[in-house]
């Protein structure tokens, strides 16, 4: 076959038109042959001859988009230095655009005898493997553009592929589950409804299927396994696999875009599916195992282990950085995603052992001029000492906040604890990110997301229960911070379903009023249930498909009320944070921008903070001077609220201070009761608090009534689960 020396970069494969060129780096390599893979799987093996530092190359004329590839990678085989090549093992391009195909389980894959690890094994394992393919880079974006949604404004959606599109009955059965499924319009409509500006999608990258060997028949349906980080997962696709995926995921990208919605990727760069020293030989293990992995310093045949998953990328490496980069870069500017969500990163600030916020990793990125514009979010901790990073990240980062979870769960379970945590909780968190120069938006506020329980079984489950998972229940945290309401599981008592319906309206409401960033776990707007499962990774089944069909209407209309809320009015969603504590105001002194109350309607002190006050709180936010412009430009004049909670197990009546400006009060929402329009609060007037409640009180507007987003409707509900 003819080849050209053809470039060292990019690295991958590039067509131009004409030919493509392939570039592959590994520095340890003695010979690299590029595979071709023709019709019944015929497979044609190229040297790739010109070296240039480190980077192997070759032009190849005439070989086009659909072209599926691979390579085999020559050099020592000595696990105990760390060396791992084998030419009879295919390996994945990493810079690989698009795979071909699935990976089947089997020996074939390993560099090792199953049976005896110490014996090498030469079994070739190209009829076993996917491959890379040649893509066509060309896309008619249009006049597609980025939204760029200011973070205040921003409410994300985390959502999986499959799981939200799957059993959708208004999506066409041939591409439920599928990129396409995610840009029709009746996804778009329901994120709409929410008022989602930007839908967080669980990993994409390509992963492996299975879990393990031997253990086919469980899906690894959550896709924390990735095996080529610039390419999307092939089985999302209904057009097909030979480079169709990444049109698809284009057109999808351009039609929420479209409607107004980001693109938010959750991505996997501090592992890969190879695992540990006994796992399979896919891709960076036989191209270059000493430089993409972190081994262990005394014995360089096994692996660092940050992520609980038996490796760790090794981010000190230059190439391995380059790879993480041009990944990210990729995704930005060709597929013109909006940001992304790294998954335990803390793994990605080991440069060397102990999370560094100083690391070349952060420092790259705050300098790259696309990656630092993009929305950029943290899971702030790994498996490793001193993983647990909430709040310690580079001020460019915002962060998932585990500790507003945390918090917000006790306080609504009714967990005795300091009022002034769930306080900071509400407010944005300034005692985490305020030293750094962050802003409220630094903190992701979520309750619940794909790891662990939904919104409905938080509330309905004190156990975890994960025998379908085929672990006797072992897998999957025990901290729930759960409370069933009384009854494990579900319950045909009508106290106990009010209660629950209750405590979802006080979750979300709570969520979308504090300050921060607001993250929706998908499904749990309309009641969704894995059945008490906190760790359904391996179920690509009706257990984690949401059910569109027992959908709760009025707990969606509820969402779609607070949502609202928050979007109509900047008092909400501050900018910066709150001037601290409010001290006592003398008579005619301009009134502070927060206050909090107790529920006699004066204002907390400071020795009620850690008095163990109680379980029920007021706070007044003022809405003067929110500095904010509507879209014509014009200031935004917000009005007053009152937020008032009640975690604990009896009614409380509340007495509403006299504010200035303010001669009546709006009950807009209360998750108490109906809570459904306006009723109007004198000054000085009262609100009864049902136990477990919540209700938010508004400056009088002439406001018309909205629908029936009430506890009693969802119990009314013909279809919702119970």
């Amino acid at each position: 076959m003819e080849t050209w020396p053809g470039t060292a970069y990019p690295l991958g494969a590039t067509y131009d038109g004409n030919g493509t060129n392939f570039a592959l780096f590994s520095g340890g390599a003695e010979r690299v042959e590029l595979c071709l893979f023709g019709k019944g799987g015929a497979e044609t093996r190229v040297d790739l001859v010109d070296v240039d530092a480190y980077v192997w190359h070759a032009y190849v004329p005439h070989i086009a988009p659909g072209q599926r590839y691979g390579y085999r990678v020559h050099g020592p085989y000595d696990p105990a230095t760390g060396r791992r090549f084998n030419p009879n093992k295919l390996l994945i391009d990493p810079y690989a655009k698009a795979t071909s195909g699935r990976t089947r389980w089997g020996q074939s894959l390993f560099g090792h005898d199953l049976a005896d690890p110490a014996v090498r094994n030469d079994d070739d394992s190209a009829a076993a493997m996917m491959k890379s393919v040649v893509v066509n880079p060309y896309f008619d974006w249009g006049d597609d553009h980025a939204p760029r949604t200011p973070y205040a404004q921003t409410v994300i959606y985390e959502a999986h592929v499959r799981g939200l599109t799957r059993r959708h009955p208004d999506i066409p059965e041939e591409i439920r589950g599928t990129y396409s499924a995610l840009a029709h319009p009746a996804i778009i409509a329901h994120l709409h409804k929410l008022g989602v500006t930007a839908i967080e999608l669980m990993p994409v990258h390509q992963f492996m299927d299975a879990v393990a060997p031997g253990d086919e028949a469980r899906s690894n349906y959550w896709g924390y396994n990735t095996v080529a980080f610039l390419a999307p997962h092939n089985r999302y696709a209904s057009t097909g696999d030979r480079g169709q995926q990444v049109q698809e995921f284009k057109a999808m990208v351009k039609a929420l875009h479209a409607a107004g919605i980001e693109v938010i990727l959750d991505v996997v760069y501090n592992h890969t599916a190879e695992g540990n020293e006994l796992g399979p030989t896919l891709s960076l293990r036989g191209i270059d195992n000493r430089a993409y992995y972190k081994l262990d310093e005394a014995d360089p045949s096994k692996y660092t282990d940050y992520t609980g998953t038996g490796n760790s990328l090794n981010v000190s490496h230059p190439h391995t950085l380059q790879l993480i980069m041009d990944s990210l870069r990729y995704w930005v500017l060709e597929m013109h995603v909006d940001g992304f969500r790294f998954d335990l990163a803390s793994t990605l600030a080991r440069e060397f052992y102990e999370v560094d916020r100083l690391s070349a990793f952060f420092d790259i990125v705050q300098q790259d001029p696309v990656i630092s514009q993009v929305k950029l979010i943290a899971e702030p901790w790994d498996v490793g000492p001193g993983g647990y990073q909430v709040g310690n990240f580079p001020p460019l980062w915002t962060e998932w906040n585990g500790q507003y979870r945390d918090t917000v769960r006790d306080f609504w379970r009714g967990e005795p604890q300091a009022l002034g945590e769930f306080a900071s909780r509400l407010t944005g968190s300034s005692d985490l990110y305020a030293h750094s120069g962050r802003r409220p938006v630094a903190s992701v506020n979520f309750v619940t997301a794909h790891d662990g329980f939904t919104l409905r079984d938080l509330v309905s489950y004190n156990q975890k229960h994960n025998e379908a998972n085929g672990e006797q229940n072992r897998d999957g945290t025990d901290d729930n911070r759960s409370w069933n309401c009384g009854v494990e599981g579900p319950t045909d008592d009508p106290e106990i379903r009010a209660l629950r319906a209750r405590q979802q309206r006080n979750f979300i409401a709570t969520l979308l009023l504090s300050q921060g960033v607001p993250m929706i776990s998908h499904g749990d707007e309309l009641g969704r249930t894995q059945q008490g499962n906190n760790n359904a990774y391996n179920h690509d089944d009706e257990l984690t498909w949401i059910d569109w069909d027992t959908a709760d209407q009025p707990l969606i209309e509820f969402t779609a009320k607070l949502a609202a809320l928050r979007r109509e009015h900047p008092t909400f969603r501050r900018r910066r944070f709150f001037d601290g504590r409010p001290v006592r105001r003398e008579a005619g002194a301009p009134l502070p921008d927060i206050a909090w109350l107790r529920p006699d309607g004066t204002q907390m002190q400071p020795e009620d903070w850690e008095s163990g006050f109680g379980r029920a709180i007021g706070v007044f936010l003022n809405g003067d001077g929110i500095r904010e412009r509507d879209a014509r430009g014009r200031p935004i004049t917000d009005r007053h609220f009152i937020v008032l909670f009640n975690a604990g197990d009896e009614p409380i009546e509340f007495r509403i201070p006299e504010v200035d400006d303010s001669p009546t009060w709006d009950l807009l929402v209360e998750t108490g009761a109906h809570g459904n329009g306006v009723h109007p609060v004198e000054p000085g007037g009262t609100v009864t608090l049902q136990a477990r409640a919540l209700a938010v009180l508004g400056a009088h507007t002439d406001t018309a009534a909205d629908a029936d987003h009430s506890v009693e409707a969802s119990l009314a509900a013909p279809n919702t689960p119970a």
